[in-house]
Parts: structure tokens; sequence; C-alpha cells
């Protein structure tokens, strides 16, 4: 705490900080902005450096001390919104995702949300099945490295890149085999929009992963897509929502709560810290109004406040979705020149290689280590460090969305994967230390493997861990969800009792108030026949005369001493 007021001591000091900005390519945009600038000003600079024109999509996040994420609000000042010493260090992602990559107006903006999707992909949150992932990989090479070439390209060239947490053998041999026989002759710019399109077609398209915890205290994962929010937990996706379905998104400390118009289903889950839970209702309320609402003007300030105190009040501050298409559709100028780079191999340093690089970015400084400690924090939310919670869910099904398998639609969930969702494996090394035994427990938690090296593929038909586990991993999981339970009952008689004593203390203030209004007023000259009644009572004079008077004699007193100090200096 006392460094945290230091370090605002010390920026209050300066008119200028230093803030570097780490672009999707991972190059880094380094500039000055002044102690009052907005986020805003940042923003802007950003897109004019990128020539960015389709910019509504995207946002710019940073981590604080506590490793909490958050999007830098464009109508704030920036130096308030930072929690660190400067210089300021951030990064350029993604924020809404297209509904449909391949209806951008630009070629840029596409290139943009493709390295967007390649980094979701690498990190585990664009978690798919082996086949659509073999394809996806296969649009990369393409792209990147253009058509297969046996002089250039010797047996095994696949396994030199990295474009999963997770490799193994027999995908490598079918990323190379589809990237040999199947796209052939196919120009950077369309394979990266059948990339785009692929992947738009997946249930974890746009998933920006927040760890929770459900009802029996195991991980699921809240996220907001372009269709709504989702739920997954193991290889599943457990809940759907449509936005036009969701009436309420509402938090209070770690509880948050979903409020459906579906047989009024009302979903709770816990996040790990009330500044995680925050986060996430935020980003909800940013997403609900940027998919759902049809023009700006719209948008109305929310609130998560009850009946008696106030909470945090916030407001989406930008265009909806509809009226991004639209603006973007009025773009009339000679496409910019986008310099593609070809992809790295990463077997020297397989767990910190990225992709291409933007070269016709001249002011940006190149980094030895392409991946950079901000990724690797943004996937250190794992929950398997938080509180055991409770969720609470009433009703088991909603309809899913058409892209979903026609065998789950009448149950609700999707299978999404071979493998559980579980972005925890794509944490990547970090100077923070005191994280590294947490990461192991969370990915021991998982049922992820310590290193990419243990991982080996699961066949099919092969029990996942949660599956083959024996009986005394079941009594274990059986004790922890009963502690678990347990201690989320606590929780709530807690948060009932604060509760009650919130209202307690509310109703006395108002009375309070109320009674030094009726004295104020009885003891005024307005000539009401109620309060003439009041002062004609033998308690009223004797109140009158015992206390008010020698109460407005002692303020007297000290209002004429204090103005004699005034006067004699």
């Amino acid at each position: 705490m006392l460094s945290r007021i230091m370090s605002g001591s010390i920026r209050n000091l300066d008119r200028e900080y230093d803030c570097t900005v780490r672009l999707l390519d991972d190059t880094e945009y380094t500039c000055t902005i002044q102690r009052d600038a907005k986020g805003q000003y940042l923003f802007d600079l950003i897109c004019h450096h990128l020539n960015l024109l389709e910019k509504d999509y995207f946002g710019i996040r940073y981590v604080d001390p506590d490793k909490q994420r958050h999007w830098l609000e464009v109508t704030k000042c920036i130096a308030k919104q930072m929690k660190s010493q400067p210089p300021f260090t951030m990064c350029l992602r993604v924020k809404f995702y297209p509904p449909d990559p391949a209806a951008l107006k630009e070629e840029i903006t596409r290139y943009l949300v493709f390295l967007q999707i390649k980094r979701d992909l690498y990190h585990g949150r664009l978690l798919c099945k082996t086949t659509d992932a073999a394809m996806l990989a296969a649009f990369i090479l393409q792209a990147e490295i253009g058509d297969y070439d046996p002089g250039k390209h010797p047996e095994g060239y696949s396994s030199k890149f990295q474009f999963f947490p997770k490799h193994s053998e027999k995908l490598e041999r079918r990323i190379s085999d589809i990237h040999k026989t199947e796209l052939i002759g196919q120009t950077p710019e369309t394979s990266e929009l059948n990339f785009l399109q692929k992947a738009q077609m997946l249930e974890t398209y746009g998933v920006d992963p927040h760890p929770c915890k459900d009802v029996s205290g195991n991980p699921a994962f809240l996220a907001f897509t372009p269709f709504g929010f989702v739920v997954l937990q193991g290889n599943k996706r457990v809940h759907f929502l449509k936005w036009n379905e969701v009436t309420k998104l509402k938090f209070e400390g770690k509880i948050f709560h979903i409020y459906a118009n579906q047989k009024e289903i009302i979903l709770t889950y816990f996040a790990p810290t009330p500044e995680a839970c925050k986060h996430l209702w935020k980003c909800g309320v940013e997403n609900q109004a940027f998919y759902k609402l049809e023009k700006s003007s719209q948008v109305r300030t929310v609130s998560s406040s009850n009946l008696f105190f106030k909470g945090s009040r916030f407001r989406y501050s930008g265009r909806v979705a509809k009226e991004v298409m639209e603006q973007s559709a009025k773009i009339k100028r000679e496409p910019p020149e986008i310099h593609r780079a070809g992809l790295v191999p990463s077997r020297s340093c397989p767990s910190i290689t990225h992709g291409p690089r933007l070269t016709s970015v001249p002011r940006t400084r190149r980094r030895a280590v392409h991946i950079s400690i901000m990724e690797g924090l943004e996937s250190l939310r794992d929950s398997a460090h938080s509180t055991p919670v409770r969720s609470v869910s009433h009703g088991d099904s909603f309809m899913p969305r058409s892209r979903s398998l026609a065998t789950d639609a009448s149950e609700g969930s999707a299978v999404i994967s071979d493998e559980a969702y579980s972005p925890s494996d794509s944490v990547l090394p970090t100077p923070v230390a005191e994280h590294s035994l947490e990461l192991a427990m969370a990915r021991q938690v998982n049922g992820a493997p310590c290193s990419i090296k243990e991982e080996k593929e699961s066949e099919p038909g092969t029990p996942s861990v949660g599956d083959a586990g024996d009986l005394s991993d079941s009594r274990v999981a059986v004790k922890g969800a009963e502690r678990a339970s347990l201690l989320s009952e606590v929780e709530q008689v807690n948060t009932f009792v604060l509760s009650v004593l919130r209202l307690l203390l509310v109703t006395i203030g108002l009375l309070f108030v109320l009674l030094l209004l009726l004295i104020i007023l009885t003891e005024s000259d307005l000539d009401v026949a109620f309060f003439r009644d009041i002062r004609q009572t033998p308690e009223f004079e004797q109140f009158h005369y015992e206390y008010f008077c020698p109460l407005r004699r002692w303020f007297a007193c000290k209002l004429r001493w204090l103005g004699s100090l005034l006067i004699n200096k």
C-alpha cells in the first residue's frame, strides 16, 4: 500500500510519461503522453500508427500490480487508471471480435484479427477438435511460408513451428499433409480469409475466458462472444445465452449474476477476487451493448447497485456493431500495404515463439523474446488458487446457436474439443517467481501436464482424466465439493447478515435525518397548522427552552469566537 502511495506521488510530479504498447505482431510502439492524457488519445495514436480505420473492434489492455487484467477506458485519464509506476506497459488486442470476419472492409483489419486469433489458438483460448486444429495450422503455414517446396521444406518441417499449447507427432503430420496437398496456390490473403472463416465457426471463437467456480467447486470459464454469453467446463460448452436473452448482468463482491428472460433463469458464479468479478461485469456490459443495441444513443449507464446502495456505475462509450459496419462500408481509400514476414522456427525455444511481424511499421523496435510478459500474465488468471465457491444455476438447457453441433442442440451443450478447455496450459515462463507454485497447481487441477514434452495426444475413445479417475480420486473430489458447499453456505450467511446490518443502518440514518428536518421546520417561522399544533404542546416547549435554546446560544458563541479569530488575523 505504501509503495502505491509513493508511486502515485511520484507520478503527480511528472508532466509526461513514457508508454509502451505491444502490438499484435509482438512489436512495440513507444510514445510519450501528457499527465492528463485520456485513453482515447493513446488509442488514436496507435490506430494512426497502424493506418487502421476499422478500429472499434480493438482495445488497449493492461495488467495491474495484482495481476488483474483491465481494458483501458478511453474516456478516463490514463495516469489515473494505471496503478503501477511509469513507464507504462500495455498491449493492443481485439476487444470485440467481428461476428463475420469476412465482412470486414479492409485487409489490414482482417490481418490484425488473424494475428489475434492465431494468438488465441497458441494460448489455448481458441480450443477445437484435432481435425479443425490441423486445418487452422495449415492455413497459417500457407499464409506465412507459401506453397510447399521440397527444397525449402524438409521432412517434419511443420514440427519446427508452435501453433498450439500442445503438439503431437500425429497432429504435425496431419498439418503437413493438408499444407502439401490441399492449399497449393492460395495467396496469403486467401489463406488468412479461409482461416478466419474456419475459426469463426468454432464454439470458442471470440472467447476471452474468465475463470470462476461452479456449485461443486470445479473450475468453469465464463466468456462473452459475438453471439452471446457462454460457460465452458471440461471439453463442453455447458451454457449458452444469446444476447437478446440476457436481461441483466450484476455483481456484488465476488458473486456474478446473469439474468435471462428464458424461464426466468438466473446463473450465479463466483470469481477469484472482487476485482476479477468487477472486470468480468464490465466486459459483459460492454459486449452486450456492442452486439445487442442498434444505436449507440441507446447505451445507458449500468449500475450494480441494489435498493439501498449505489454500487459501481459503468457506461460503455463507443459505437455499436451495427454502426461500425455501416461506417466501414463508407471507407473509400487505397488499401494500405501490408508487409508480411515468414514464420520463425520454434524448436530452439518452443514456448515463446510467435509468427509474423508487421514490417511496414518503421517506428517499432524488435524484441528478442517474441512473446511478452504481459501475454503470459493474460493467461495467469487461473481459478485453481481461488477460494472454493458455489454456483447456483436454475435450468440446465439453453438454445444453442445455429453453428452448434446438431447432436447436442437438444441438450443445450456442445463438445468443443477432444480435450478439456484449460487456457492455463498456455501460461508462459515469466519473471514473476511467486506464481510458479500456483501455476503448477493450476495445471495439475485442470488435468494438464506440467510440460509440453509430457503431452501425448488423446486417441479417439480414450477417456479423459476426470473420467478415468480411480475410486480414491472420486472420494477426494466429493469431499472437496462438500467442503466447498459448506464454505459457500457460510459465505452466503455472512452476506445475508451484512445486508441486514446495512438495511438497519440505512433505516436509522433516514430516521435521524427526518428527525432533524422536523426539528428545523418546527423551530422555524413556517406558519402551518401542523407545526402550530406541535409548538403548543408542553413537551415541545420543554424541549425548546431546556435543549434547543441553550444549544443555539452555544453555537452562536462559537461562531462569534471564530469570527473574532479571523478578524484578528
